[in-house]
């Protein structure tokens, strides 16, 4: 009996064994059969799932690589047509861009230029000056950039074709943080150390209030100029943090050696050298304004202050005016060590290494103090004119030599017309 819709025979109930199963086929291993095409190919050359068929390329060479001469030469001869073509191509292109006047760049106006503050086009127009009558496409960009970036005002420059006919220059100046001392003139200075030309009734009008910065070579490299133009922005930034704006009590840095900021500190009755080294500034002048009227009342003739070494300053003396008069009269001058010996040193400290000399400093062209100079005892003041002139009198007697009188000199005109 056979059951519609499915394939299987099944056994009948009357009978009384099942019929037998048909044993399955297996796949033939070994050779390839006789006459096969790939009968004695080497192993490797049938795909990797086992099927008969080769792999790509088998059965010759790629087209690009032809086994025949002729192959070659053929495909030679093409590729030397294809470059033709293209070469006659971008000729013909170009000079179709070259002959047609809407890419021609006709005069000045032409030129955008954006950015321009402290210079003015008739500057920039000259770099361009080869360019009126000129195609677009063949400006070279670069060039125009490169020469533009010689301007001393000019940081960088951006230039752009806008066609059909358009140059469009966009420039960043240089914006300066100083005036620079060369020689007899000041000009300006920027944070990279290029000096900055300006006339001064422009200068005047921009308000500029910076300190003035010497030590800055035109001659020296641009790398060297930076690096003195960042050891004065690191001052100034440490002495106008926090909004105090320090930095206006400066009067002019001096910025000779790259590891020392030589500040002139104005004063009254003169100006003060300060040496506040490469680092610290902020707590260095904090310390100077704090001892610094103190160190004046006791040294009177005090023009330097070195505040490079930790816990003390070294203070130096300036040449005495006497000594500077003797040399007027023709007497032989003395010199800086003798000027500075004059104003007395500060009593020693008792084994305080703080306050030790330092090496290289001697004590009698320096005084050397701590932060809190404990110097309770004030020098021996100079003798007054009354004094002095009344010793001048009592050596003159013993040599009996005649003074002549200067009482009208040193009195006032109120008494000179009473005395009349």
């Amino acid at each position: 009996m056979k059951i519609q819709g499915s394939t299987k025979i099944r056994s009948q109930i009357w009978e009384d064994d099942p019929p037998a199963a048909t044993p399955p086929r297996r796949a033939q291993q070994g050779a390839p059969p006789l006459g096969h095409p790939f009968e004695s190919a080497p192993p490797g050359r049938y795909d990797s799932d086992g099927g008969d068929s080769p792999r790509f390329g088998e059965y010759g060479n790629p087209w690009w690589r032809p086994s025949s001469a002729w192959g070659r030469a053929f495909l030679t001869l093409a590729a030397l047509i294809v470059l033709a073509a293209l070469f006659t191509t971008g000729y013909l292109l170009k000079s179709w861009l070259n002959g047609d006047s809407r890419f021609r760049i006709a005069g000045a106006t032409n030129i955008q230029a954006a950015g321009l503050t402290e210079i003015s086009r008739t500057e920039l127009l000259p770099i361009f000056g080869e360019d009126i009558g000129r195609n677009i496409f063949f400006v070279p960009l670069a060039e125009r950039r490169r020469q533009l970036e010689q301007i001393p005002w000019v940081e960088r420059a951006t230039v752009m074709r806008l066609l059909p006919d358009q140059i469009r220059v966009s420039v960043v100046e240089r914006q300066p943080v100083a005036f620079a001392r060369i020689a007899t003139q000041v000009g300006l200075v920027d944070a990279n150390g290029v000096l900055l030309s300006m006339p001064a009734a422009v200068m005047a009008k921009h308000h500029y209030s910076f300190p003035v910065v010497s030590g800055i070579d035109p001659h020296d490299a641009p790398e060297s100029r930076k690096n003195r133009m960042v050891l004065y922005l690191r001052l100034l930034s440490e002495l106008d943090a926090n909004n105090q704006h320090l930095s206006a009590h400066i009067s002019e840095v001096d910025l000779t050696d790259p590891e020392d900021a030589r500040v002139t500190m104005p004063e009254q009755g003169g100006d003060i050298l300060a040496h506040f080294g490469e680092d610290h500034f902020l707590d260095r002048y904090q310390h100077y304004r704090a001892h610094i009227a103190e160190w004046r009342q006791q040294y009177p003739n005090l023009s330097e202050v070195d505040l490079r070494y930790e816990q003390q300053v070294v203070l130096k003396m300036a040449q005495r005016a006497d000594a500077q008069q003797g040399a007027a009269a023709g007497a032989p001058p003395a010199s800086s060590t003798q000027a500075e010996t004059a104003a007395p040193n500060p009593p020693k400290q008792k084994a305080a290494p703080a306050h030790a000399p330092v090496k290289g400093k001697t004590a009698k062209a320096s005084a050397v103090v701590g932060w809190k100079a404990a110097a309770k005892s004030k020098p021996a003041a100079p003798k007054s004119k009354s004094a002095a002139a009344k010793d001048k009198k009592k050596r003159a007697a013993a040599k009996h030599i005649p003074l002549k009188s200067n009482r009208s000199k040193s009195r006032p005109a109120a008494q000179l017309r009473q005395g009349q």
